[in-house]
């Protein structure tokens, strides 16, 4: 029978990112799992600099850069006060830069994650359609089993 040890959850802090949680937390309760919560800030993330004739400094867009992790971090840290002090799950989170399905499947090898539990929508709209999901190449990607949850 298939128990996972390491759960890796993927969020974009979007409602289907929510459920894959909740869902990811129910498996790990049920095997004394491990729940790995990563934010990947991707390019749809990033601040451009320059817009039409105006630039914003390095210095300001480093500040609001960082703004932007703080708050990445401060929500993942609740999300996982909240898994532990209700389910008593070994929760560790991280926050990467970078194209988001590359970084989940580098961190799937780095943390020897044995399941991905990720929603099948984000908030990417429109542009996913065009460039294929996160989800599906997270699915072409893996070597170990995923979990996709739907809305």
């Amino acid at each position: 029978m298939f128990a996972p040890k390491n759960i890796l959850v993927p969020t974009d802090f979007s409602k289907y990112s929510d459920a894959a949680l909740k869902k990811a937390v129910d498996i790990a309760s049920q095997y004394d799992s491990k729940i790995f919560l990563l934010h990947v800030m991707g390019l749809s993330e990033q601040i451009q600099q320059c817009a039409v004739d105006y630039c914003l400094s390095s210095e300001v867009v480093k500040q609001l850069e960082k703004e932007m992790v703080k708050a990445s971090k401060d929500r993942l840290t609740k999300e996982a006060a909240a898994i532990v002090k209700s389910k008593k799950i070994k929760v560790a989170f991280d926050i990467k830069k970078g194209t988001p399905a590359e970084v989940i499947l580098k961190e799937q090898k780095a943390k020897k994650i044995d399941l991905i539990v990720i929603a099948s929508h984000g908030k990417t709209g429109i542009l996913k359609q065009l460039m294929g999901s996160v989800a599906d190449k997270v699915i072409k990607g893996a070597k170990c089993p995923v979990i996709v949850v739907k809305p």
